[in-house]
């Protein structure tokens, strides 16, 4: 069932609210990446394992070759509902859950391929489908938005990007219009700006790889590590720009500076763009991607002193970040939480 918006959003829930399930998706079409469907897998199996400890998990999968590998992989750690889709990113293509006064609903946004880069085969209908396998409905907007380009502190305050959300290749908005659209989808009442993201993002500058709410006023971001790390000055700019900003209710932020993992090159020595923000908070447990750097121990640690009543494991992820054309995402990317 799709509606239009006449009952307002009530609110997105934050990201640390209870969670009824974690909707991810197996790799399943080769040529996205490069022919190597075994290390993405890789990945996504150690997450879903992680999250499965704690959370309900619904992996989506693609053909029978993707089903029988999951199920393999995975055993019963995963409920497998098939689909078709694209590929992984369900965080830009799939729904954002929002509670409404009436129950929950499903926000539904076009989808152009990350302003024309990867237009794919289902990744503009796998948002309908995996709202009404959650029996939601589903309300729709016409302007493109990708659900890793905002965040959410469950009150009333969106971060974003200028870098994204004002890009001429998704809707050509002034920052008036993309603040009058996301007050309209979300009663967003204060919106945070950061000029750009990470160096080399395939998504032009998603907010959720430089920073991240994790509880109301508070939200996390990076200092560069070492003084090889490309991302130096944007990640000082990033935190000076928090560190000016005030939430919804009139609130300075605090702002918490973790390492960032500092020159991480891919296969093609390209600097790719590794990141700590790309965790996913769910029931129990916050899954970080790390790469082997000397920071990770101490973004870590770092991060085990925010979400005290929560286990902090990192995963590798160098095979979601991949090269070139191929992955450039992590953990939070091929993620989407359903709330309880």
């Amino acid at each position: 069932m799709t509606t239009t918006m006449t009952e307002k959003t009530v609110a997105v829930p934050p990201e640390w609210a209870p969670q009824r399930a974690i909707w991810t998706a197996w790799p399943a079409n080769a040529a996205e990446w490069s022919g190597d469907l075994d290390t993405p897998r890789r990945d996504v199996g150690a997450l879903v394992r992680a999250l499965a400890k704690t959370n309900n998990i619904r992996l989506l999968v693609s053909g029978t070759e993707a089903e029988a590998s999951a199920r393999a992989e995975l055993g019963s750690a995963a409920e497998i509902v098939r689909a078709q889709y694209g590929d992984i990113w369900l965080r830009d293509t799939g729904p954002i859950f929002a509670r409404r006064s009436r129950g929950a609903a499903a926000l539904r946004f076009k989808n152009n391929g990350w302003g024309g880069k990867f237009n794919l085969p289902g990744d503009d209908t796998i948002g309908d489908d995996i709202a009404r396998h959650a029996g939601m409905p589903i309300a729709s907007f016409d302007f493109v938005l990708e659900g890793g380009a905002i965040d959410h502190d469950g009150e009333g305050t969106v971060l974003t990007t200028r870098q994204t959300l004002l890009n001429a290749n998704r809707n050509g908005w002034t920052k008036a219009e993309a603040e009058t659209a996301l007050q309209a989808a979300f009663q967003a009442k204060t919106i945070i700006w950061i000029d750009e993201g990470l160096a080399g993002d395939h998504t032009d500058g998603h907010v959720d790889n430089i920073a991240r709410f994790v509880s109301p006023s508070r939200v996390v971001c990076q200092a560069p590590a070492g003084t090889d790390d490309p991302n130096a000055a944007v990640l000082d700019a990033i935190a000076a720009r928090l560190e000016a900003a005030t939430d919804a209710k009139g609130r300075k932020l605090e702002v918490i500076r973790i390492p960032s993992p500092g020159c991480v090159l891919n296969a093609l020595s390209e600097v790719a763009p590794a990141s700590h923000m790309n965790f996913v908070i769910a029931n129990g447990v916050v899954v970080v991607p790390v790469y082997g750097t000397a920071s990770q121990e101490a973004a870590l640690d770092a991060l085990r002193g925010v979400f005290v009543d929560r286990k902090v494991i990192g995963l590798p992820s160098h095979g979601l970040l991949g090269a070139g054309d191929v992955g450039g995402g992590s953990f939070h990317c091929i993620t989407l939480q359903e709330p309880a």
